[in-house]
């Protein structure tokens, strides 16, 4: 089994966790609504990466909805020592499998009573706050009162610790007025590189970076590049991408997503892939490559 201590561990709240973990939101049906096409596999998927030493997994009730956290119940619980299970709040799903966002009190102390009820835990480890933003990332906007809600069921004993997700720098440093954030989960990899400065920045004061969409917003130069340098290296792109996000940044913690053993099995072997210098320059010009 790949060991994938190599990548290093870094603090998500009072814990220290292994900086490759997984996520769990490809586990439900198409569009991340209704069950898994192979509930075996889901289950045998999660099973492998906690054995594999992940121990953080990053999930919300609203995958599905309810299907990943039932899941991850069904073959975790009772979870091992040391597992830290993200979750996320902020939004709904409608029976069309639309997406909306459910950001008041009510709502947001509803979604975290589900959380805890279908993940089978007293308190959760880790509560990111969604913020819905625009399409394809976030806008700008108070979320004092969303944030506020969220740090009195930590008040409460309800949770853990607080992040936010798909955030703006202002937004985070608002939110940091209110209670402590120990993780940001936005869009970021080698061609979406908008947050470079605050992975940066949050490296600097000890917060963890969570990117995810690995792969996504690649053109079809950026693609073409990244398989280049991939095949040179003899892994495939995937693993070269997350490789790279792991080089990036010591507080960058990686929840690539899959529903196959296979593709699991490829995804933590990228904890022991080191890219060469050169390999770095060309991944890294990558970010300013147009289509």
């Amino acid at each position: 089994m790949t060991d994938i201590t190599p990548a290093g561990a870094f603090p998500l709240g009072d814990r220290s966790v292994n900086r490759m973990g997984y996520g769990a939101m490809q586990l439900a049906g198409p569009g991340v609504f209704g069950p898994p096409k192979d509930r075996g596999a889901a289950l045998a998927v999660l099973r492998e990466a906690v054995s594999g030493g992940v121990d953080h997994i990053d999930t919300s009730d609203y995958y599905g909805p309810h299907v990943t956290n039932r899941l991850i119940r069904e073959a975790l619980h009772p979870y091992p020592a040391g597992l830290t299970i993200v979750t996320k709040v902020g939004a709904v799903r409608g029976d069309d499998a639309s997406w909306k966002p459910a950001l008041t009190s009510a709502d947001l102390t509803r979604a975290v009573h589900d959380n805890l009820s279908n993940l089978g835990v007293e308190a959760l480890d880790v509560v990111n706050l969604r913020v819905m933003g625009a399409v394809h990332g976030p806008s700008e906007g108070s979320i004092e009162a969303p944030f506020a809600a969220l740090a009195e069921l930590q008040r409460r004993g309800l949770i853990r610790h607080l992040g936010l997700s798909n955030v703006t720098s202002a937004q985070i440093a608002q939110a940091r007025g209110v209670a402590k954030v120990v993780c940001v989960q936005n869009q970021y990899n080698l061609a979406h590189r908008d947050d470079d400065a605050l992975v940066d920045e949050l490296a600097g004061a000890g917060v963890a970076y969570v990117p995810f969409f690995p792969l996504g917003g690649f053109t079809p130069l950026q693609s073409g590049a990244l398989s280049e340098v991939a095949a040179e290296l003899g892994a495939s792109p995937l693993q070269v991408a997350l490789a790279w996000l792991l080089q990036r940044a010591p507080n960058i913690l990686l929840i690539p997503g899959t529903a196959s053993l296979i593709h699991l099995r490829e995804n933590l072997a990228a904890a022991a892939l080191e890219l060469p210098g050169e390999a770095v320059v060309k991944l890294n010009a990558i970010g300013g490559s147009e289509a």
